[in-house]
């Protein structure tokens, strides 16, 4: 017989607050198309983008997380104190080691925390929050923050037709504390790595040391047409699968907040889904772009802040990206 005594959480885990950082910097199509050859037209009908938030110099991966962050903890009325664990999950902090989430941690005030990064592009949020939930249950952290944050312009190559549009700045945080009742569903996530060409950094940092100082600086490209694909007909089924878990249906939903990678895939996987009129569903990619690990808890923060959403709503939220990677879940606005 085992002698380890049993985990003392709470048997269930829900959303407590969301706060989000966008840059102050605005950048129009017009910006873009002075390095590449299109129109404001076209990467509208393609991408559904208007404008998107660059970070300046100040606006640092851990600066813009400190803003969220402190956002999401007046939100959910808990203090830095409290905060057991720091999720961070994003794929532009430069520094290899140590984890940026330590620096945030302790920048909010924390208290010892276990503090963490993970790599999961675009999924990254539903991975951290499927962490969160898990220790808040499990009982090694009674609150837990999760983090997504990105500074993709870093990693933009203006000059690429394909990409140079997609891409904005920000950072969404999330608080993670017990409940009474189910608040998070079950995560329906995953991997397909026979894709992970599809959606990549250039050149690796290895190989760009090795090579010449005049060589292009590392940045991520896609396969725009496979990703496509991918995503409107293969991530409808997980998006499926989630709502399955949660035992609820499409009727049952009053907000769905996917990845905010492209308009055209948002209005497709609706389609696919057949959501019905009454459920609100999150464009915020028109003025805020690709976020990648941040966009989902941006797109949050935004549809409650305007009204679009109330505490309490059910929504479905679904990740997915470079990996390429998923995960989608059922969960109670906060």
């Amino acid at each position: 017989m085992s002698k380890i005594k049993p985990a003392k959480g709470s048997p269930y885990a829900r959303i407590l607050g969301v706060g989000g950082y966008r840059p102050t910097r605005v950048v129009p199509n017009e910006v873009i198309l002075e390095t590449i050859d299109s129109s404001d037209e076209w990467i509208r009908s393609r991408s559904g983008i208007a404008t998107r938030h660059w970070a300046s110099p100040q606006e640092t991966v851990a600066a813009m997380s400190v803003e969220a962050s402190g956002k999401a903890l007046a939100d959910a009325g808990v203090s830095p104190e409290q905060i057991g664990a720091v999720i961070v999950s994003t794929v532009s902090h430069f520094k290899q080691t140590p984890a940026v989430a330590t620096e945030i941690a302790h920048r909010i005030g924390a208290v010892k925390p276990a503090a963490f990064d993970i790599s999961a592009g675009c999924a990254g949020f539903g991975y951290g929050l499927t962490l969160a939930k898990g220790m808040v249950v499990e009982g090694s952290a009674e609150y837990v923050l999760v983090i997504g944050v990105e500074r993709l312009s870093d990693l933009t190559d203006l000059e690429d037709r394909a990409t140079a549009f997609l891409f904005g700045d920000g950072a969404g945080a999330v608080v993670v504390g017990p409940s009474d009742e189910p608040a998070i569903g079950p995560t329906v996530w995953g991997s397909e790595g026979d894709k992970s060409e599809t959606i990549k950094q250039t050149v690796p940092w290895d190989e760009y040391r090795s090579k010449d100082s005049a060589e292009k600086f590392p940045a991520i490209t896609q396969e725009g047409q496979a990703v496509f694909r991918w995503a409107v007909f293969e991530m409808a089924k997980v998006a499926q699968q989630a709502l399955d878990a949660a035992g609820i249906t499409a009727d049952d939903l009053d907000v769905f907040i996917p990845h905010q990678a492209n308009m055209r895939i948002i209005d497709s996987m609706v389609k696919t889904l057949k959501l019905p009129d009454h459920v609100t569903v999150a464009r915020d990619v028109e003025t805020t772009g690709n976020t990648s690990a941040a966009s989902i808890p941006l797109a949050m923060e935004r549809l409650l802040a305007t009204g679009a959403a109330k505490s309490g709503d059910t929504a479905l939220v679904i990740g997915f990206g470079a990996g390429l990677v998923y995960a989608a879940t059922v969960v109670t606005l906060p």
